[in-house]
């Protein structure tokens, strides 16, 4: 028996074994005008197996590459683009580093940090005031997402104080913005048969 685990492993899969073997065929063509012609008769083929994908930009370019890549990077042809290097494609991701910052209350996010620095770097003035009070109702929406349960204002003022080390602090007269909470389902009315 011949088992598909026995046999080579296939560099792209989605093009199924035929088309590997028609690639490994194609190496073994000596006169390089006749593996030029195999080559775009083999490209034909692996377009018409995806023709969804042809409006892509830079399809026709993805399929010479792949030519390459089950070819093993071994194959001389004359190709309408450069051909691929191995260590470019199978280079691994960079590492991205897990941010660091600690984040008080998670509920409110680093992006309220954030805000907070920007508004006690601003002078006193109209703009910082106007600046804490866009806070003060972000954090009130904010909280009101993690917690169904309602906020009280002054939850909202400590938290935003104690965020900003005493720095920041609301105007006397401010009011927080009405924030609707999401309606609760009206239950449906139970089925009742028509009467004849």
């Amino acid at each position: 028996m011949d088992y598909n685990t026995q046999r080579k492993h296939l560099a792209l899969p989605e093009y199924g074994r035929h088309i590997h073997q028609m690639v490994d065929q194609l190496l073994e063509i000596e006169d390089r005008d006749e593996r030029n012609k195999t080559a775009k008769a083999i490209i034909a083929v692996m377009g018409n197996m995806n023709p969804h994908l042809r409006d892509i930009n830079d399809f026709k370019h993805k399929l010479w590459d792949h030519l390459h890549i089950m070819a093993d990077f071994n194959l001389d042809i004359d190709s309408p683009y450069p051909k691929p290097e191995a260590a470019v494609i199978f280079e691994k991701p960079k590492h991205v580093p897990y941010p660091s910052h600690p984040i008080k209350y998670k509920h409110y996010g680093r992006s309220i940090s954030l805000m907070i620095d920007e508004a006690i770097a601003l002078e006193d003035g109209e703009q910082k005031e106007a600046l804490t009070s866009l806070i003060a109702n972000h954090m009130k929406k904010s909280y009101l997402i993690w917690n169904k349960d309602s906020v009280s204002d002054e939850d909202i003022i400590r938290d935003l104080a104690e965020l900003s080390n005493g720095k920041l602090a609301l105007a006397p007269d401010f009011k927080f913005n009405e924030i609707k909470e999401n309606a609760p389902h009206k239950p449906r009315k139970k089925f009742q048969p028509r009467k004849k």
